[in-house]
């Protein structure tokens, strides 16, 4: 009677244990799963890939439009014809296209400096990360070392996975283009 039992728990046992045998042994499916498993982190490293891609693209474009615009201050043009710092602006977002809110997001820096050695910028973020809009328009004259400063705050979505973007309070990257140079010698 005892073997009876016996033979009777060890078939439960083996009719209980074959079926997960069996789907342990299948491998039919396993490819989906691996692949729902892979695809969030997949999908979000693709994000943050592009993401960083914009932001640099965004710095490019940014420093060519500090460039071009810097330019009209070198030789002269933005003292001569009067340019104050709405109108230098305006002058700025017409070379950046695209990526930006420039009427909202873009600052304008513009400061003169009698020498190289005397060009000493402060921080354009406080200790929380916050812009401190402190911005001036000195075109300075003919000889004087000009510092033109263009400032713009991106926003990162994906900063749980790009954690190194952010660089200011509200999970957004400051962007900073900057020329140094020595206006030329213009006449009036």
């Amino acid at each position: 009677m005892n073997t009876m039992k016996t033979k009777m728990i060890r078939g439960l046992r083996r009719a209980m244990i074959a079926p997960l045998r069996r789907f342990g042994k299948n491998r039919n499916g396993s490819a989906a799963i691996e692949f729902g498993l892979i695809l969030l982190p997949f999908v979000a490293l693709l994000f943050a890939i592009i993401e960083t891609a914009i932001v640099f693209l965004a710095s490019q474009a940014l420093e060519t439009a500090v460039a071009d615009s810097a330019r009209l201050i070198l030789t002269g043009q933005a003292q001569t014809n009067g340019l104050d710092q709405t109108t230098f602006k305006t002058a700025v977002c017409s070379n950046i296209r695209g990526l930006f809110d420039c009427a909202n997001g873009v600052y304008v820096d513009v400061r003169s400096f009698n020498n190289f050695a005397a060009i000493n910028l402060a921080s354009p973020t406080d200790a929380n990360g916050n812009l401190v809009n402190n911005f001036v328009y000195q075109p300075g004259g003919p000889g004087q070392i000009i510092v033109v400063r263009l400032l713009y705050q991106f926003p990162i979505y994906m900063q749980l996975w790009n954690p190194s973007l952010v660089n200011m309070a509200g999970n957004k990257r400051l962007i900073v283009a900057t020329a140094a140079f020595r206006n030329e010698p213009y006449g009036p």
